[in-house]
């Protein structure tokens, strides 16, 4: 979801088609290929990154997925990392000319282009990471992840530490998928604290990824009403959210990857994807002939979890590292929700 800034979904389905069909030429594609390929004698893994990784955490994980599965093979990984959407095209076609036994790709800006590589090389297997291709391919594998499990979860760290008995949410757009985002975080909240008010702005907007003043803005509207804990999850917008929080005394939660360097004191907690677990667990399934399918990765699995439950949390620099009483009782949920007693229901399910 809100990873990094991004385009709006429409805008990048419809570049990537329109790219897809010409020729990438200006387009420099930054290939990192540190590990010799003639180093290893196993399996050979390709990441393709939509983006640049840099500190970008999220794409860092999954880097460090592909080296530990290549590692696991006595194989080889190189990653190519796009910066565009034409970068994007000139990787994934370079990843297919390099016939790895998996092109790896992370994000939704891959979905139109797998779609036509696998369709164009049924032998070529594809293992996509957050998305997944409309159509089903036998060769293309899925790992998409539970959010909303610890979306709640991170409300129910929000309804014991609200002191005004508010908890709001600011969410890009009023959809099912992104619902995942704001209504579990309520439901968290009452599970905890039942007298708990709880509400929800959406961005919206002809950008509602990366408008960080309007997500600042739909912030203070809640805060203005004396909602004290805001789920942040506006994208690039979220840093709008952080800003209207501190200057508010409130607090906010993060999510994908840590974010509360970017606002300490203010960011509580993050959920997180743990993009290495899917995919390492993801190339696994694959080579074991385990194709074709789409796996949901949640708290159970181990690809959703919160900043504060993960180790090394006492220096996250998460307000929640302050609060151990409250991560124990988070964690007796987690723990309920992993063995099946409790069920987190799902605004995205049909």
């Amino acid at each position: 979801m809100p990873r990094r800034s991004r385009r709006t979904l429409p805008l990048a389905a419809t570049v990537a088609l329109l790219v897809a069909g010409a020729t990438a030429c200006n387009a420099a594609a930054k290939n990192d290929a540190s590990d010799d390929s003639s180093a290893g004698s196993g399996k050979s893994f390709t990441l393709v990154t939509p983006d640049a990784v840099g500190q970008n955490e999220f794409l860092k994980l999954a880097v460090t997925g592909v080296k530990a599965a290549a590692k696991a093979h006595n194989g080889t990984e190189k990653v190519f990392e796009s910066t565009d959407t034409a970068s994007q095209q000139q990787n994934v076609q370079a990843a297919v000319d390099a016939a790895p036994d998996v092109v790896v790709l992370v994000g939704f800006e891959f979905a139109d282009l797998v779609a036509q590589q696998a369709e164009a090389h049924p032998k070529q297997q594809f293992l996509m990471i957050d998305a997944c291709t409309t159509k089903a391919f036998d060769n293309v594998s899925c790992g998409v992840f539970r959010e909303h499990e610890g979306v709640f979860l991170a409300g129910a760290e929000a309804g014991l530490l609200s002191k005004s008995g508010k908890v709001g949410a600011v969410d890009v757009l009023d959809t099912p998928v992104f619902r995942r985002f704001s209504d579990p975080f309520a439901a968290g909240a009452q599970q905890v604290a039942p007298k708990t008010e709880t509400s929800t702005r959406f961005v919206g907007g002809q950008s509602p990824f990366d408008d960080s003043a309007r997500a600042k803005e739909q912030a203070n509207s809640l805060l203005s009403k004396g909602y004290d804990q805001l789920m942040a999850a506006a994208a690039a917008g979220n840093y709008g959210v952080f800003e209207a929080a501190k200057a508010k005394g409130a607090f906010a939660y993060g999510v994908d990857v840590n974010q509360c360097p970017s606002a300490p004191g203010t960011i509580v907690d993050n959920v997180i994807k743990r993009t290495d677990i899917a995919v390492e667990k993801g190339v696994e399934q694959v080579l074991t002939g385990q194709t074709g399918t789409t796996t949901s990765y949640g708290l159970k699995e181990g690809g959703i979890s919160l900043t504060g439950l993960e180790d090394g949390v006492a220096d996250s620099q998460c307000v929640i590292a302050t609060h151990p009483d409250v991560l124990k009782k988070v964690e007796a949920l987690r723990d309920q929700i992993v063995s099946g007693e409790l069920t987190v229901d799902d605004p995205a399910a049909a």
